[in-house]
């Protein structure tokens, strides 16, 4: 499945892309908010901790355009390696790509098997050697601290009890063994779908890597610049609104999130849950 740039005109309307300057897409993944920003004649930085991202780079290559594979939660020594000293805007797109989702291999999601690995990069350890060496408590801890599953101890409880057996090593045996743990009844969605989201989060660590990237953003920008994030899950859109709320040099542009349409939900049903907030720096 092709990824699809999630509000992609809001997006770019709250970035007041102006013609020449520079702005940061701290996720690039494909590039769709990337050629968006040069479309209205923007500069852009991109950032991409994903290796797979440097192919679609390469299809940027120019003067209004670098790529960096890395962390947004790197943007300060980036901005100081690449000379990037005046920042009109910097856009998050948080959370996995379709591409990503669709790639077994990378064992981001429960549909589609695969190893359980759910690194974005090779840095840190995958999602198997969590899965098979935390404690069930640490377990249960993070799949209700991340995944806010109120049945995160049942869970926790099915993969130890499994495990003491045999290794659990595929995403299609964690989703079956979470399914098993579950109670009987009517789902909304995949009973695995918190616990998948809670493993990513704590294997990348993604939330820390997101405070340290929009601290990083709210000093780069110059007075007047923008900031806008796309979030997918309710930790991640609460980080994001509580940075905002607590900024002393960023004003909120939305007092309420923006959603996605119901035309663009159903020609992309992955942009359901999008958030997009957007502050503006009132002071240099």
């Amino acid at each position: 499945m092709t990824h699809i740039p999630v509000l992609l005109a809001e997006s770019v309307k709250h970035l007041r892309v102006s013609p020449g300057a520079w702005y940061v897409d701290a996720t690039f993944g494909t590039g769709g908010h990337t050629a968006a920003i040069l479309e209205h004649g923007g500069r852009v930085l991109a950032l991409d901790q994903d290796p797979m991202a440097e192919q679609h780079a390469e299809a940027f290559a120019g003067d209004d355009f670098h790529f960096e594979c890395r962390n947004f939660r790197d943007l300060a020594e980036v901005l100081m390696t690449t000379g990037v000293t005046q920042v009109r805007g910097v856009l998050f797109d948080l959370g996995v790509s379709s591409i990503q989702l669709d790639c077994g291999d990378r064992g981001f999601s429960y549909r589609n098997d695969g190893p359980l690995n759910m690194r974005m990069d090779g840095s840190r350890p995958g999602a198997a050697e969590l899965v098979n060496n935390a404690t069930e408590n640490e377990l249960a801890e993070a799949i209700y601290r991340f995944g806010e599953d109120r049945y995160s101890r049942r869970i926790a409880r099915a993969i130890v009890a499994v495990r003491k057996s045999r290794p659990i090593e595929t995403t299609q045996e964690l989703g079956a063994v979470i399914e098993r743990a579950y109670p009987p009844g009517r789902r909304r969605s995949h009973p695995a779908r918190r616990t998948f989201q809670a493993l990513r989060i704590v294997v990348n660590d993604e939330l820390g890597a997101l405070q340290a990237g929009l601290v990083a953003a709210e000093t780069a920008l110059v007075a007047e610049g923008r900031l806008v994030a796309l979030s997918y899950h309710s930790l991640e859109d609460r980080l994001v609104k509580r940075f905002l709320r607590g900024s002393r040099r960023l004003v909120a542009l939305t007092k309420h999130p923006l959603t996605p349409s119901p035309e663009e939900e159903v020609a992309n049903p992955r942009s359901r849950s999008a958030k997009l907030r957007a502050g503006v720096k009132v002071t240099a």
